[in-house]
């Protein structure tokens, strides 16, 4: 499946460009979009068009740190989706797995983990044929991927090194942030971290906290009452835990209080199996999640714990004999479509 060239910049981060200084509208107009595009939540461009923004963004700001400054002054509850979900990880290294799965659902850039004596290295890839990435969209990727972990353990960690391959120097602000060796003119960009570091658990654990990430999740779950039978809770269980990945039955027996064989035999009372409770709990949490045109398709997948969009597109086809999007603009008045000033730009 072909890497969606779809990307996503909320109105939290056209409100942290303001906080710096900057008006939306000149952004966008300078990157050569539509002015009034920061209004619209459901708005997606190409990566040639984030690039343009982030180089407009480096014209206009003249500061070579903006992107650190403004990874470091937003609030974890504006951040994007995926450091948001990856907040709530039960650690570091699993909270940089959300984001990885994050991107292979909902991004055309892919975040590689390369693991070896004592020390992990995170990198991205782009598709093949993209043109380098700019400056300040590669420092705030690697502030972010830190930041997170310092949020999530509640301390100053470290990283080894930080290369880039762009040349230069480091300002003072990439100096005091980072606190490591920073190196330019390297092969490519570069998070280096201790792989001990990854393992520190994150204090702030807690799946059901995902439920604030969308009203549309939210809604979702509130549908089931406190009362409701055993499998309406194994779905509810399942609707939270989905956005960590895909959880089996000892993740949902240990939840609810039972011993996997209990839980087993309890859900074969109702005449269901556990794979057909996941698969009802995905399309129930589809539907709601569909009606947000705010949430991407492509967003919709990763919550409900799918690794690409295609597997998520063939599963609610079968379940619906329609595709998402066009199930989508069959229940939804709202959404509108937002042109694109470049040619090309693809959807999964």
């Amino acid at each position: 499946m072909v890497p969606p060239d779809r990307c996503r910049l909320p109105r939290p981060f056209w409100s942290g460009i303001e906080n710096m200084g900057l008006r939306p509208s000149a952004v966008l107009r300078h990157a050569k979009l539509p002015s009034m595009l920061y209004l619209d939540e459901t708005a997606v461009i190409s990566t040639m068009q984030l690039f343009a923004v982030w180089k407009a963004i480096e014209v206009l700001s003249e500061d070579p740190a903006i992107s650190i400054r403004l990874v470091e002054n937003t609030s974890t509850a504006n951040h994007k989706l995926a450091f948001l979900a990856a907040s709530f990880a039960a650690s570091y290294r699993d909270g940089l797995e959300r984001i990885a799965r994050f991107k292979r659902a909902c991004s055309p850039d892919k975040m590689r983990f390369e693991d070896g004596g004592g020390i992990v290295s995170l990198v991205t890839d782009w598709p093949s044929g993209t043109e380098p990435e700019p400056a300040l969209s590669v420092d705030a990727s690697l502030a972010m991927l830190l930041e997170l972990g310092r949020r999530g353990t509640g301390q100053r960690i470290v990283p080894v090194v930080v290369e880039y391959a762009r040349k230069g120097l480091p300002t003072a602000t990439h100096e005091q942030f980072f606190g490591c060796p920073i190196r330019f003119g390297s092969n490519r960009d570069r998070l280096v971290l201790k792989s001990a570091d990854l393992d520190l658990p994150f204090v702030g654990y807690n799946p059901e906290m995902l439920s604030i990430m969308t009203p549309a999740l939210t809604a979702a779950l509130g549908d089931i009452q406190a009362w409701g039978s055993v499998t309406e809770h194994i779905k509810l269980v399942l609707k939270r835990r989905l956005a960590s990945g895909r959880p089996d039955i000892a993740d949902v027996a240990q939840e609810l209080g039972f011993s996997e064989r209990t839980l087993q035999r309890r859900i074969g009372d109702g005449g269901t199996t556990f794979r057909a409770l996941l698969d009802e709990a995905r399309q129930e949490l589809s539907r709601s999640l569909l009606l947000d045109a705010s949430i991407t398709i492509e967003e919709v997948a990763f919550l409900l714990g799918y690794n690409d969009s295609g597997s998520f597109y063939r599963s609610f086809k079968n379940w619906e004999k329609v595709t998402p999007r066009r199930w989508r603009a069959r229940h939804t008045t709202t959404l509108t479509a937002v042109p694109s000033p470049v040619q090309g730009t693809s959807e999964c």
